[in-house]
């Protein structure tokens, strides 16, 4: 049990400290991928992805690690998958990034977690047993796409660390915007860690390697998988309603972890503030939070489950489930942010 909490905290701190101080939010990257056209915090998840699907596969093959991708649940997948790309946007971040908020002192992040928190817990209850199973008949046999197709994993494996070299490149060549800072009030190890602007990309790296080591710090204490944010989640509440102690497992301390880590980083950094925001968006970031639970527990993960974790083991849910999130997250800034800008123009061509 100490070994599982303080593996769990140690993991989750890392992941935290990193994704805070690397501004590493997904939301902010699918939404910017539609309105700003820009890819790179699309393609730092790839480089993330790739880096966790070669460490993983490689420890499987030596026996360090065992994973079973399964039946895909397809109807669970998009339908959830799309829902909870809606909810990221509307709570202001992803599952991950709401924790790792929190942590900065955001009063909507808190706001978004408890409500993520509490329809996770209720989509796990008796009271959606007829939905989850409603969603499980609509399955296929196999979710390794490997499997599918009746060859090896290496391949795709090889495909894919291919095409992120290819992108990560191509972005890398492109010319860099000149952006005024303030001098450094910190210098050495201190100015790298809390001062200086990480790139997205050194992020990614240092988030793959957080994600490969998870998977055999958590499989020592009986949990076969990786990262997982919406069960963990679900569980904390679990616990502090129901006394129930069996779900105290080791992604519940990988969450808490999140926080930790953040909230250090947030204070060394001098980015931590308590900040309340208007009625209207504390009302969304609420809203945003019940979409996150429905979505992540319908589609079987979160954008860390799903979309870092899943789609390393090269899994239909994963890839499938990415591409709903991501449309889900177009379709909610269309309407928060496109919609009115266009709206704003034609009234302002029109005076």
């Amino acid at each position: 049990m100490f070994s599982m909490i303080v593996s769990g905290l140690i993991c989750g701190a890392l992941l935290g400290f990193v994704m805070q101080r690397g501004r590493f939010c997904l939301t902010g990257g699918f939404r910017d991928m539609y309105i700003a056209k820009n890819n790179r915090m699309f393609y730092a998840l790839l480089i993330a992805i790739a880096i966790q699907s070669v460490g993983v596969f490689a420890l499987i093959q030596a026996g360090v690690v065992q994973y079973d991708a399964g039946a895909f649940p397809w109807l669970g997948t998009v339908v959830g998958g799309y829902i909870f790309g809606l909810g990221i946007v509307y709570a202001g971040g992803c599952a991950t990034g709401t924790w790792y908020r929190a942590g900065e002192g955001l009063i909507g992040s808190w706001i978004a977690l408890f409500t993520y928190m509490v329809m996770s817990a209720v989509m796990r209850s008796p009271n959606a047993a007829g939905l989850n199973q409603l969603l499980k008949t609509y399955s296929t046999e196999h979710n390794s796409i490997a499997e599918t197709f009746g060859f090896s994993v290496w391949p795709l494996i090889v495909l894919l660390v291919a095409v992120t070299l290819w992108v990560v490149a191509k972005e890398l060549r492109k010319p860099k915007l000149k952006v005024a800072s303030l001098p450094p009030r910190r210098t050495g190890l201190a100015h790298i860690l809390f001062e200086k602007r990480w790139h997205p990309f050194v992020t990614a790296v240092l988030i793959g390697l957080i994600a490969l080591l998870a998977w055999p710090l958590s499989e020592a204490t009986g949990r076969m998988f990786g990262l997982g944010i919406t069960s963990p989640t679900a569980n904390i509440l679990q616990f502090l309603v129901a006394g129930q102690s069996k779900v105290l497992n080791w992604g519940v301390f990988l969450v808490l972890g999140i926080f930790l880590g953040s909230l250090i980083a947030a204070k060394a950094s001098r980015e931590f503030r308590v900040r309340a925001a208007d009625a209207q968006t504390t009302l969304r970031s609420g809203f945003g939070g019940l979409l996150m639970g429905v979505g992540a527990s319908m589609a079987g993960g979160c954008s860390i489950g799903n979309g870092l974790v899943m789609t390393a083991m090269m899994t239909w849910q994963g890839w499938i489930g990415l591409v709903f999130m991501i449309l889900g997250v177009w379709t909610a800034s269309w309407f928060l942010y496109v919609r009115p800008q266009r709206k704003a123009k034609l009234a302002a061509a029109v005076a």
